[in-house]
C-alpha cells in the first residue's frame, strides 16, 4: 500500500482539528462528532495542545481503486506549543497550510510556514471558513502568496496548489465556486501533490523519534517515522545521538495509527509513522537503527524557553486541605514525569537558599504553556504555589538581552487609541497598521516582558471584541524599564469568612476576586485597588448591630459579582512579592509574607 505523510498546520482557531475530524469521518474511520482534541483541557479551551497522529485509507476499498494510507499529524496552533510543530515537520512530506478566509495569515501562520519552507516542503494551501460573512478568498490568497515571497520560498514552493473549504461542513472545492459536496477534492489534491513516502525496505532499519508518549504499563513510547528498512517486534536496536554514547534496546511492542486508535503490529515498513515501546530513555531527535554504525539522521532543534518561575510547596494557612499530593517529593516526581513528554519544558531541581518555601525552578515557552501544566496538575490532585513568571535574561556577546515578540492585533477601530497607548507604555513599537471595514490590524514588536499581564487588560480595553496573537522573534537588547501594572493589591488583614457587608464597602475601591462566604486568611489578596496603592482591609467585618435605628442602618447590600481568579488571570495580575496558590478546587493570590510586620521587614534594604 502506498503511504503519504502530511501535517496540518495553521494559526490557532483557523480550523485544523475540525478539518482533521471531518477527514476521518469522510473516510469512515470515526463517527462524525468524535474529535482529535481528546484531552479534557483541549476540549474546554477549544485549542490543540499536543500534536497527534492519525491515519486514513483513501479511497475506500469499495471504490475499486487501490487505497492509499495517509498519515495525518494534527499540530497545535498556539505559539506556546510551537515546539510540537517543529518536530513534526521533519517526519512528513508535505503540509496542509490552513488559513482563515476572513482573518488571512496570522503570526503563527508565518511561524509554521517559515519552518516548512526551510525544510524544503511544498505546502498545499487550504483557504478555510469561506462561508464567513467577511470572507475574502482572493485577498487571502494574495496575502498568502506575499507571505511565501517574504519568507524566501523557492519558485517551486511559490507554485502552490490552493483548495477552498468549509471544514465545519466537511466540504472542499478546487475552485471557490465549485459544487460544495464533500472532501473528495481535498483528498484528490493530496494524492496528486504529496509525494509517495520513500519505501526502501532493503536497507537496515532506521527511524527518528519526533514525539514522545507515555503509557503506565509500557513506559515511555517513541513516535517517529521509519526512514529505511523494516521495524520488527523483538529486534535489538541501537539508539544514537550526537555527543552521547550509543545504547542498545529491544522493541517490545510496535503500533501503527489508524483512525482514532493505534493498531498493534509485528512489523512496520519504511515510510510509515509508528510508535515503539521498549526504549525507556528515548528522547526527541534520537536515531533508532538496527546497525550500530548507522549514520545519524539530522538533529531536531527545539526553541528555547522564554519565561521562568518557581514551583513551590504550598505553605499557606490552607495548605493540605484540598490536595492529595502536597510534598516536594511528590511535586518533583510529577515534574520529572512531565519532562518525559513535554520537551518545551525545563526544570532545575537544585536547592536554592533564597526561596521562601521548598521548590523547583521551571522554564517554559509562555504563560499558557505553564498554565496548562498547572491546570493538569491540579486536576490530578496536586497542591502547589508559584512565583510571578519572569522573562529569561541572557548575556549575548556582552549585551544584556531578552526575548522579543511580534504582536498582531485585530480590533474595532474605535479601540486603536487605547491599545497603542497601553502597548507603548509596555515598550512596544508599531510596525504596521491597516484599516479594513472598521477593523484595524496593527502589528507591534516589543519585549515579552511587556506582554506578561496584558491579555486580560486587552480584553477589557476592546470589550472582548479584539483578537491578539503573538510569536517570539528572538532575543534582542534589553528594552529598559516598562510600565506593566497600574493597580495595587487589596490584602486581607484577618482570617475567617468574608461577609457581604464588608465586601459591599470595599467594592468601590477596586475589583474584588472573592465573593461573600469565601474563606480568607491574613495576607491573602482579595482584590485590586484602582488607585495603584497597596491596601490592607478587613473582609470579615460584619454590620454593627444596635437597638437604635438610623437612616442608613437598613440600606440594601448589593455586592457586584467577583472577578473569578483563574490560573491564567493569576499569572497575569500577580506582582513579584506574591504567590499564586493552586489547589484542586481553588486558585488564590497571596502575599509571600502574610503579616504586615513580615512584609515591612522584607522591604527593608539588606546590608
Amino acid at each position: 500500500m502506498e503511504i503519504r505523510n502530511i501535517a496540518i498546520i495553521a494559526h490557532v482557531d483557523h480550523g485544523k482539528t475540525t478539518l482533521t475530524d471531518k477527514m476521518l469521518a469522510f473516510c469512515g474511520e470515526v463517527l462524525d462528532g468524535a474529535s482529535m482534541d481528546s484531552n479534557q483541557i483541549e476540549q474546554e479551551r477549544g485549542i490543540t495542545i499536543y500534536a497527534k497522529n492519525t491515519a486514513v485509507s483513501y479511497p475506500s476499498a469499495s471504490s475499486g481503486r487501490a487505497p492509499t494510507k495517509i498519515n495525518i499529524v494534527d499540530t497545535p496552533g498556539h505559539a506556546d506549543f510551537g515546539s510540537e510543530v517543529e518536530r513534526v515537520l521533519r517526519s512528513i512530506d508535505s503540509v496542509l497550510l490552513i488559513v482563515d478566509a476572513q482573518e488571512g495569515p496570522m503570526p503563527q501562520t508565518r511561524f509554521v510556514l517559515k519552518k516548512s519552507l526551510e525544510l524544503g516542503l511544498k505546502p498545499i494551501v487550504v483557504i478555510n471558513k469561506i462561508d464567513k460573512p467577511g470572507a475574502a478568498c482572493a485577498q487571502t490568497h494574495d496575502a498568502v502568496f506575499e507571505l511565501f515571497l517574504e519568507l524566501g520560498a523557492s519558485d517551486e514552493q511559490l507554485d502552490f496548489t490552493t483548495v477552498y473549504a468549509i471544514g465545519r461542513d466537511g466540504v472542499a472545492m478546487k475552485a471557490e465556486n465549485d459544487e460544495r459536496k464533500d472532501l473528495a477534492p481535498l483528498f484528490e489534491t493530496i494524492l496528486e501533490k504529496v509525494p509517495v513516502a520513500e519505501n526502501d525496505t532493503n536497507k537496515p532499519f532506521r527511524m527518528q523519534a519526533f514525539n514522545l508518549a507515555y503509557d503506565n504499563f509500557l513506559g515511555r513510547l517513541a513516535v517517529g517515522r521509519v526512514y529505511e528498512g523494516v521495524a520488527k517486534v523483538g529486534e535489538t536496536v541501537f539508539v544514537k545521538s550526537a555527543g552521547h554514547p550509543d545504547r542498545s534496546a529491544k522493541i517490545i511492542k510496535l503500533f501503527t495509527f489508524h483512525g482514532m486508535k493505534r493498531d498493534e503490529v509485528q512489523e512496520a515498513v519504511a515510510g510509515d509513522i509508528v510508535m515503539i515501546a521498549g526504549i525507556a530513555d528515548i528522547f526527541i531527535g534520537e536515531t533508532i537503527s538496527k546497525e550500530k554504525d548507522a549514520e545519524l539522521l539530522p538533529a531536531i532543534t527545539i526553541d528555547e524557553p522564554t519565561i521562568v518561575l518557581d514551583f513551590l510547596v504550598n505553605n499557606s494557612p490552607f495548605a493540605g486541605k484540598e490536595g492529595k499530593f502536597v510534598t516536594s517529593r511528590q511535586i518533583r516526581e510529577r515534574l520529572e514525569k512531565e519532562l518525559e513528554v513535554n520537551v518545551g519544558l525545563k526544570v532545575d531541581f537544585s536547592p536554592n537558599p533564597n526561596r521562601i518555601a521548598e521548590g523547583f525552578t521551571v522554564f517554559g515557552r509562555g504563560e499558557m504553556h505553564i498554565a496548562v501544566l498547572l491546570e493538569t496538575m491540579r486536576r490530578e490532585g496536586y497542591e502547589v504555589q508559584v512565583s510571578q513568571p519572569q522573562v529569561i535574561i541572557k548575556d549575548i556577546d556582552g549585551v544584556k538581552s531578552e526575548p522579543f515578540e511580534e504582536v498582531t492585533i485585530d480590533a474595532p477601530s474605535e479601540h486603536q487609541g487605547v491599545i497603542i497607548e497601553k502597548l507603548g507604555m509596555r515598550g512596544f513599537i508599531m510596525a504596521d497598521m491597516n484599516l479594513k471595514n472598521n477593523t484595524v490590524r496593527m502589528i507591534f514588536s516589543g519585549p515579552t516582558r511587556g506582554l506578561l499581564g496584558y491579555r486580560n487588560q486587552f480584553l477589557v480595553d476592546t470589550k472582548g471584541e479584539g483578537i491578539m496573537s503573538s510569536r517570539v522573534i528572538g532575543f534582542k537588547p534589553y528594552a529598559g524599564e516598562i510600565t506593566r501594572r497600574n493597580v495595587g493589591s487589596m490584602i486581607s488583614m484577618e482570617s475567617g469568612k468574608a461577609l457581604a457587608f464588608a465586601l459591599w464597602g470595599l467594592q468601590d475601591r477596586g475589583t474584588l476576586y472573592i465573593g461573600p462566604q469565601t474563606e480568607v486568611y491574613e495576607g491573602m489578596v482579595i482584590g485590586n485597588t484602582s488607585k495603584g496603592e497597596e491596601m490592607t482591609v478587613n473582609p470579615t467585618k460584619g454590620k454593627q448591630l444596635t437597638n437604635m435605628r438610623a437612616s442608613g442602618t437598613d440600606e440594601a447590600v448589593n455586592v457586584i459579582p467577583a472577578w473569578t481568579m483563574t490560573i491564567e488571570r493569576g499569572l497575569e495580575v500577580m506582582v513579584d512579592d506574591e504567590f499564586l496558590e493552586i489547589t484542586p478546587s481553588s486558585v488564590r493570590l497571596r502575599k509571600q509574607y502574610l503579616t504586615e510586620t513580615d512584609r515591612s521587614k522584607a522591604r527593608r534594604p539588606k546590608n
